[in-house]
């Protein structure tokens, strides 16, 4: 199997995307739905861009962000949690991994950890931030592994049930 990452049109694939999400991360067609409108809005932003990784011609994982603004609805929410930390600074001069997303049968194979790295080391900013389910998970060891370290845990967004940890790490992320 061939895997090729490379630059995504993500509001032309944007229904691919959010089938990988949805299998991934256990979404359901409302939330689909919802996402699908979040998406769209956000590559509209300026800086946003997206990265999809391919086998056979499928897309099997994508990765988009953009530099972090604090007017951005998701920095509003973990303001308030950075700065109770001394945080509160990384919302600024940094690109936002906004979401990173790989098929269970693709996921352990490096494909996530490339996703993130192609699109950060294009990234103009000195670091990076994200948000990922507050839980002991391949996905926060991932981030872990790659030098992002938790800047607040147990965030609570309005329409998620879990807690989130914000994580922050300075560019370029960690090799191995």
């Amino acid at each position: 199997m061939t895997l090729v990452i490379g630059p995504l049109d993500l509001p032309s694939h944007v229904d691919e995307a959010l089938a990988v999400q949805a299998v991934a991360f256990g979404l359901g067609p409302d939330e689909v739905a919802v996402r699908r409108q979040i998406v769209l809005r956000h590559m509209q932003y300026p800086g946003a861009r997206a990265l999809g990784a391919t086998a056979e011609g499928r897309l099997v994982g994508f990765v988009y962000g953009m530099p972090n603004s604090r007017a951005h609805w998701w920095s509003t929410v973990v303001e308030p949690y950075l700065r109770a930390q001394g945080h509160a600074d990384w919302l600024d001069d940094s690109f936002v991994i906004t979401e990173l997303h790989v098929h269970p049968l693709h996921q352990n194979r490096g494909v996530g950890r490339r996703l993130i790295t192609m699109i950060t080391d294009g990234a103009a900013e000195p670091r990076s931030i994200l948000s990922a389910i507050d839980t002991d998970s391949p996905a926060r060891g991932l981030y872990h592994s790659l030098g992002y370290a938790d800047l607040a845990r147990q965030v609570h967004f309005p329409s998620a049930a879990k807690p989130y940890a914000v994580m922050g790490a300075p560019l370029p992320l960690r090799r191995r």
